[in-house]
């Protein structure tokens, strides 16, 4: 399997931009936590401590993504020979398990609230303070997501999943508890704090159930296995055969094998080159991918027979 030292520079590159926004993550969910438990502190709100709950899970969150993100970065050794990369998914495993947990406390806290409901104290000031948390939130959200898919980091891009539900709870508490304010309602406030907690179940759901895709070696997304298959379409110059495509993602790193048939009169130096060409372009579409080619000659393919192949379209398996 060949990696050329440009495409090994841009994953090193990328993998140590994943790393320092995780940690950044950390001061971030920090500063975040303080400034959402200063508005319940003023208020008394039990729908801004809800908030400030599912922030404690983003600090937990944080620390988790940065300590694995670091190990899943580490390169092959004799005991893991395809890399670390699944570490990733056992990040957002966790983030997901966190989530529920947070969101068990927080329909624990707002039951008890529903009995016997009150007026925020200081409300306007508490609301000002959880508003600039939430956009805090949203514009941290939004880099980590993009970034996180861009890379193909599951860690960073289910802290940033996590994040921006957070936000849109916090939208969510901040309309509820303006109305009860100013229309008295103040059962509002413990019935936002259960809607932010059933919020939160889903988004557990969503991280948790993609996760386990990745840890079940799911294949590529349809795009990239498209682009794999143009990649081979456009270079098989001197190939009978393509088949048996199967690929998988680990985290950042993409597996790709596929069998190639040529010419029984082929020599190896030949097909060798053709599986160079063939993985350089593929690797051009698919940034950091491992290939393995199985070759096999013309007369060990369909029993012997010559496989016809009127245009490279017509490339059966892909």
């Amino acid at each position: 399997m060949k990696t050329g030292m440009g495409d090994m520079d841009r994953v090193a590159k990328d993998d140590k931009k994943v790393e320092r926004l995780a940690m950044w993550g950390i001061p971030i969910s920090i500063g975040v936590l303080f400034l959402k438990l200063a508005a319940w502190w003023v208020t008394g709100s039990v729908a801004l401590l809800s908030d400030g709950l599912e922030s404690l899970v983003n600090v937990a969150a944080a620390f988790i993504a940065y300590f694995v993100i670091r190990y899943a970065q580490r390169p092959a050794d004799d005991d893991h020979h395809f890399g670390h990369h699944k570490a990733e998914y056992i990040s957002a495993v966790a983030e997901g398990a966190l989530i529920v947990l947070a969101a068990i406390l927080i329909i624990q806290e707002a039951w008890g609230a529903l009995g016997a409901p009150s007026m925020p104290e200081t409300p306007w000031l508490g609301l000002a303070i959880n508003a600039t948390a939430g956009g805090i939130n949203a514009v941290w959200a939004t880099v980590l997501i993009r970034v996180g898919r861009s890379h193909r980091s599951p860690a960073l891009l289910a802290d940033g999943q996590h994040i921006m539900s957070d936000v849109v709870t916090s939208a969510g508490v901040f309309v509820g508890l303006v109305l009860a304010v100013l229309t008295g309602y103040l059962i509002l406030d413990p019935l936002l704090a259960i809607f932010v907690a059933f919020n939160i179940l889903w988004q557990g759901y969503k991280v948790i159930t993609h996760s386990l895709g990745g840890l079940m070696d799911k294949a590529l997304q349809p795009e990239e296995e498209a682009a794999v298959r143009a990649a081979i379409t456009a270079h098989c110059d001197g190939v009978l055969d393509v088949h048996d495509l199967k690929t998988r993602r680990a985290g950042s790193a993409a597996f790709i094998d596929f069998h190639l048939v040529v010419p029984s009169r082929m020599s190896v130096g030949e097909a060798h080159e053709i599986c160079d060409r063939l993985e350089d372009a593929i690797k051009e579409a698919i940034p950091g991918a491992t290939l393995a080619i199985h070759v096999e000659p013309e007369s060990e393919h369909a029993h012997g027979k010559r496989v016809a192949i009127e245009s490279h379209a017509n490339l059966k398996g892909i």
